[in-house]
């Protein structure tokens, strides 16, 4: 059932959902099920093979909720088999909320005390409205110690049919569609004089349907500290017609009883479904703009994960500061830490001369080709000085500006306590600051996602939903460039497919004890690595010196032999793997595959390879923009075109990094002409460098406004 409901979810066959199911059940990972099970998949590519997953779980526990429901309800004698079909074809956790809400065990209301004293036959009566006397006559008979007049018998005989209408399934869902149709969220200010961020939102309605998920956010939080008031309009009128249509008969023998009931749909409305729905709406709203917004952090970080390493230089890390110094570290090629410093080039201290002569020394000293400047206090000022020293002393290197986001929070914790104990926090915040220009992914995978910088409001999102994103995201990057397994640290060796942290830790103990991997098959020998982890990681693994060359490919050990096979019938060796003559176009590989006894996609992917083994996809992202001199704001002229890097990319637009210290806000109406743009990430990623005109420079406000239409 579960199978045949994604296949229509996801326009997939029912052969695969089967397929895929099995496979998760089995313990394969998702990065292993989309490179290396192609054939049983049908090639369901990550993304895919993430959602389907994410959804076999949300259904499973569909089943299980509908299940433990049913069993309730019939445990209390009240389980019919319209009802018991109802919630078997419910296809959310919502709706069968709402067919269970009558039988749920309530908190004292009206109508609850209103049933304990006897009320409920009553209310049953004027519901059904089936008589042809007064109700005053009938409701004579409920008077007891507990009712003290016909009055109060049909005042709570209405309080449980204002519940049962509140409670009845139907009404919820066409109130609630309706609601989220045609209703409004209008937002006033508690107080209007309050200067805040919120002023835009100060007296602001927009439509439900349209409002953007920024929006959504961004006044939850207003809401939250306190300074903005959140409403749900919609057409009061309208909704208690419809519950008026539904629930009178008009018998026209019991007017007063109908006009009792009006008043009872009224009340309901009012009292208990109108805030039931408005709370619905709001948690809806809120869990749409979280997966929305989580959508967009994912895919940033991954191209920032994804941005292209300067590899074989020695780089100097810089991470500036005011008062406590700017602490300086030189990192050579591999990432070892050749030396360090603090030198106080700006305020107060103002040792510029001394602290320009002291990095000139490193720099020839060392050799080092770049400088890595974090872009936190003080950025602005040390660039400065950096670019004065190399004009001064005519330097034959380059400065990077590289986002510090996330190095304070690595620096202070225990795993850069584990790498540097003799350092302070200083130090290494200037070392990861250097090894993220040398290789981002090694270095920012030590650093929980949420504060690596390239979301927003991730503080007010759902936590585990988010950093259960971001790791599946960070998860997918490692898997999809592979480790090597001669210089991997724990950290990056924690996502590889099938690895949990101590098996990675196991792993760099391994070759601290026995020196470095000699092959893929000696990870057998560590500790707590089996055969179904195994399976699972080493087609994610690199060993660049291994005898056996397929080791330092994406081809997986169980493809081997086919392989050398495939090498063979083609007249080749293990050893001309990756030679540039190598006649692999213009296969049948359909005739090939039942040869060798492997899938087709599979030999593609064999194929593939052979032509470029050890391939890194980071390769063909853009490199970061060198610079030797300071471009200022009021070098800025409207109208210049500059080339800048995109940093973030948010509902409204992108932020791009044209060298002045600040990322400038690039609107998603300036980044295509004449093009409607659904959301920036459909035209630009983070890490693109892209050209710019300058719109508009506001000296006094610090901000520039960019435009990607030249």
């Amino acid at each position: 059932m579960i199978a045949e409901e994604l296949s229509k979810e996801l326009n997939i066959r029912p052969q695969q959902s089967e397929a895929v199911i099995k496979l998760i059940d089995s313990g394969n990972t998702i990065p292993f099920i989309a490179r290396y099970r192609k054939e049983a998949t049908g090639s369901l590519d990550d993304e895919t093979l993430r959602k389907f997953n994410e959804r076999v779980n949300y259904l499973r526990n569909l089943e299980d909720k509908k299940e433990k429901v049913i069993t309730n309800i019939k445990e209390q004698g009240k389980l019919n088999d319209k009802l018991k079909n109802a919630i078997k074809k419910a296809k959310t956790l919502v709706e069968v909320d709402d067919l269970y809400l009558p039988y749920k065990k309530k908190r004292q209301t009206r109508a609850t005390k209103a049933r304990e004293k006897g009320l409920e036959p009553l209310s049953e009566i004027i519901f059904d409205q089936d008589i042809n006397e007064p109700i005053e006559n009938v409701a004579k008979d409920f008077i007891n110690s507990k009712v003290s007049s016909i009055k109060d018998a049909i005042n709570g005989a209405k309080d449980i049919i204002a519940e049962t209408i509140s409670d009845n399934a139907k009404f919820r869902k066409r109130i609630r569609d309706d609601t989220y149709r045609n209703g409004n969220i209008d937002i006033k200010a508690k107080d209007e004089n309050l200067e805040s961020e919120y002023e835009m939102y100060y007296d602001y309605d927009e439509s439900i349907f349209d409002i953007s998920p920024h929006r959504i956010l961004a006044i939850n939080r207003g809401e939250k500290e306190g300074i903005l008031k959140i409403k749900i309009d919609t057409d009061d009128k309208e909704i208690k017609q419809y519950i008026a249509n539904h629930t009178l008969k008009g018998n026209k023998y019991t007017d007063d009883i109908i006009l009792d009931a009006i008043d009872a749909i009224d009340d309901s409305y009012t009292r208990l479904i109108q805030p039931a729905i408005e709370r619905d709406i709001r948690s809806y709203l809120k869990e749409e703009a979280e997966d929305k917004s989580i959508k967009v952090f994912s895919k940033n970080l991954e191209q920032l994960l994804l941005t292209s390493p300067i590899a074989d230089k020695t780089v100097l890390g810089w991470d500036p500061a005011f008062r406590t110094g700017c602490k300086i570290a030189v990192v050579d090629p591999t990432g070892k830490v050749l030396d360090k410093t603090v030198i106080f080039p700006t305020e107060p201290q103002n040792k510029v001369k001394e602290s320009q002569e002291t990095i000139a020394k490193m720099i020839k000293k060392y050799d080092i080709d770049l400088i890595a400047l974090g872009n936190g206090t003080a950025s602005r000022e040390s660039e400065q000085i950096i670019a004065d020293m190399i004009n001064k002393y005519n330097l034959d290197c380059k400065y990077v500006i590289v986002s510090e986001a996330g190095a304070s929070v690595y620096s202070a914790s225990k795993l850069a306590d584990e790498e540097f104990p003799d350092y302070d926090v200083g130090a290494r915040s200037a070392i990861s600051i250097a090894r993220r220009l040398q290789d981002p992914l090694a270095e920012l995978v030590k650093i929980d996602p949420k504060s690596i910088g390239v979301g927003q409001y991730q503080h007010d999102m759902n936590q585990k939903k988010l950093n259960d994103s971001l790791t599946n995201t960070v998860e997918k990057v490692v898997n999809e460039v592979g480790v090597n397994l001669n210089t991997a640290s724990p950290s990056l060796l924690g996502y590889v497919s099938g690895i949990s942290k101590t098996v990675a830790k196991n792993i760099v103990e391994y070759r601290e004890e026995n020196g470095e991997f000699t092959s893929r098959n000696e990870l057998k020998k560590v500790k707590k690595l089996g055969p179904k982890t195994f399976e699972q990681c080493a087609g994610f693994t690199k060993v660049p010196n291994s005898k056996n060359p397929l080791d330092n490919t994406t081809v997986h050990p169980e493809s081997y032999k086919a392989t050398e096979k495939l090498l063979k019938q083609l007249g080749y060796n293990l050893e001309d793997i990756g030679r540039d003559d190598l006649k692999l176009n213009n296969l049948n590989y359909k005739e090939l595959s039942e040869e060798l006894g492997i899938g087709v996609e599979t030999l593609k992917n064999i194929v593939n390879e052979l032509k470029k083994p050890g391939r890194d996809p980071r390769e063909e992202m853009p490199e970061p923009i060198l610079r030797s001199d300071v471009l200022e704001m009021e070098d800025l002229q409207e109208g210049m075109i500059l080339k800048g890097t995109v940093r973030n990319v948010v509902d409204f637009g992108a932020f791009v990094d044209i060298g002045v210290h600040q990322d400038d806000l690039v609107h998603i109406s300036e980044l295509v002409p004449d093009k409607y743009v659904n959301h920036p990430l459909d035209i630009v990623s983070v890490g693109d460098i892209v050209d710019v005109r300058v719109l508009n420079v506001d000296l006094e406000r610090n901000r520039i406004s960019l435009s990607m239409i030249i």
